[in-house]
């Protein structure tokens, strides 16, 4: 059975149960998603858990009634004089919209309608397992300004086995929410009353871990041969009219009158390396010319879809734009590829899915060089035997890109690298070179991201080791126990010979006993413990508790400086 038509039939019978509970409820639209369902209704008083219980019991009771989905087709004008009396005005709504002279409607037990195209299960007792998950709140039609309506999730499956297989994932999942373990863990924190949504605060431990993520950056794009720019937060409006951006992007930008002239809080790095490409006239011999930047950038996103580091309104990018001889195209994108490969690799992802995604309703450029620019993905990733799905109509506005998706640790896919390929902002900037012939010729330009950016990138890893960072990664590494005050002396000593080694070690000075100090260490999911009594001090030893292998006996200071220094090394 298909599973979009299961779940789509579910979230009906939701509704059904929803109106037999409160004949008042408004309904909203009820589609079926990725992996479940969702209905969103208009109620006056907020639904509560104990009130999902209530709808799955009648919801139940509906589906043993094995009740017929029927299926009517109305005129338009029957259908508004339909729901006009049922009082559904969100239907009345969606009417006016359709362009259709007929449409349809579905009927289950008798009285309960629907506007709905479709289709269904024959009947409602082929819904064999189903879950309510959870409430959320939604404005009609995403529009802020429109009434907030209460959406119920949902899921469903052909069989009990594979419910409870999904349940389980959920509930993982749940465990390793970034957002939880963001502040457990001193990561991270999100201000909205006092600084505003969207907007990331990293506390100290968290900034470590950002900072290994950009040291890493640094030195890898400079061996790649990349250059390091920096450019401005704001630009002059113009120049983002010249872009396309003003045009097509100007709902998610955030505009400033200064000094009389329109000036935009960049919402991308790109115009800025363009100036920075046309400081100069460019020669053939410079090219491929990469130029990499992270590029703090700021996006108006809708409140209702912001998420944790997933979802922000401030958030800084690994971004690079390579401006390149057509000729060249294909070899820089390959070497994209490999970039991703590797660095995903390094942290642990070793699943990767791939799309590619062609030119959108609302673009920019010639059908010739989308054309050119599509072929050009298409062909890197066929060249390096790479399978990819076509994404229809989901590019760039300048340019189709190549999405490429990790795997974490339970199964989800998070977007991360993208690879765009771009023939139209060089001809709006009128960017050239002088080619081998000394004529004057159009470079391409490809835009290019590894992480993605920072914030999601650093939720995903938060999420894919549940926060149990490898050590190399751990923002605090090492924590040192003394016993006693008297061996506070070397415990100094300890954690100022590892700091020197480069290693990351903090002393718990508090008045805990031992074990609730071991403890605390466990839930900071710190990799090393190490504790030091009398007897350690005379050996200049440690007792080496790991998090993952359990206690591993004495070492002496220096033979465990050496043995962590090599794990770090190594990278594992």
């Amino acid at each position: 059975m298909d599973l979009a038509t299961l779940r789509h039939s579910c979230s009906h019978v939701m509704a059904q149960a929803v109106k037999s509970l409160w004949p008042d409820v408004k309904l909203a639209i009820g589609p079926s998603i990725e992996d479940g369902f969702y209905y969103d209704f208009d109620k006056r008083e907020p639904f509560t858990p104990e009130d999902l219980e209530r709808i799955e019991s009648g919801m139940r009771q509906i589906i043993s009634e094995d009740q017929a989905f029927t299926r009517q087709d109305l005129s338009k004008e029957e259908a508004q004089g339909l729901f006009k009396q049922l009082g559904e005005n969100y239907k009345l709504e969606l009417l006016r919209d359709i362009p259709d002279d007929k449409v349809s409607v579905y009927k289950t037990g008798g009285n309960f309608v629907d506007l709905c195209r479709g289709p269904h299960v024959a009947s409602t007792g082929q819904i064999k397992a189903f879950k309510l998950l959870s409430i959320a709140g939604a404005y009609w039609h995403g529009i802020e300004t429109n009434p907030m309506l209460q959406r119920i999730y949902g899921t469903a499956f052909d069989n009990a086995a594979d419910l409870t297989k999904y349940l389980e994932v959920l509930e993982e999942a749940k465990k390793r929410d970034h957002r939880k373990l963001g502040k457990e863990l001193e990561l991270f924190d999100i201000y909205h009353d006092e600084a505003g949504a969207g907007l990331v605060f990293y506390h100290p431990k968290g900034a470590v871990l950002r900072n290994i993520l950009e040291t890493y950056e640094k030195e890898e794009h400079l061996k790649r041969g990349y250059q390091m720019v920096i450019t401005p937060h704001i630009l002059k409006g113009e120049l983002w009219k010249t872009s396309g951006h003003a045009a097509y992007y100007r709902e998610n930008m955030y505009m400033l009158d200064i000094d009389e002239q329109e000036y935009a809080v960049k919402p991308m790095n790109c115009p800025g390396h363009i100036l920075i490409y046309k400081a100069k006239t460019r020669s053939y011999r410079e090219l491929p010319l990469r130029l990499f930047e992270l590029g703090t950038v700021y996006r108006h996103e809708k409140s209702g879809v912001l998420h944790g580091l997933l979802r922000v309104r401030s958030f800084t990018q690994d971004d690079a734009h390579i401006f390149c001889m057509p000729q060249q195209l294909k070899p820089e994108i390959k070497g994209v590829i490999d970039f991703v490969f590797d660095t995903m690799a390094l942290f642990g992802f070793k699943d990767l899915k791939i799309e590619i995604s062609t030119r959108p309703a609302k673009s920019i450029g010639t059908d010739e060089d989308w054309s050119r620019a599509t072929s050009a993905l298409k062909e890197s990733l066929d060249e390096k035997n790479l399978a990819y799905d076509v994404n229809e109509g989901d590019g760039a506005f300048y340019g189709p890109k190549i999405d490429i998706k990790l795997r974490d640790a339970i199964g989800r896919y998070w977007q991360c690298a993208t690879i765009q390929c771009d023939f139209a902002l060089p001809q709006n900037f009128d960017l050239n070179y002088v080619a081998q012939d000394g004529k004057v010729a159009r470079p391409v330009m490809l835009h290019r991201v590894i992480f993605g950016s920072l914030e999601r990138f650093i939720g995903t890893l938060i999420e894919h080791y549940a926060g149990n960072f490898p050590v190399w990664l751990a923002p605090e590494q090492v924590l040192i126990i003394p016993i006693k005050s008297e061996c506070e002396g070397f415990a100094r000593e300890a954690e100022s010979l590892l700091k020197e080694g480069k290693v990351r070690a903090s002393i718990d000075l508090s008045s805990e006993t031992l074990n609730k100090k071991i403890r605390n260490a466990e839930l900071k999911k710190v990799p090393y413990v190490l504790v030091l009594g009398p007897r350690e001090v005379t050996s200049r030893s440690v007792s080496v508790r790991s998090k993952t292998k359990g206690d591993l006996g004495a070492m002496g200071l220096g033979d465990f400086i050496a043995y962590i220094k090599k794990e770090i090394e190594e990278k594992k």
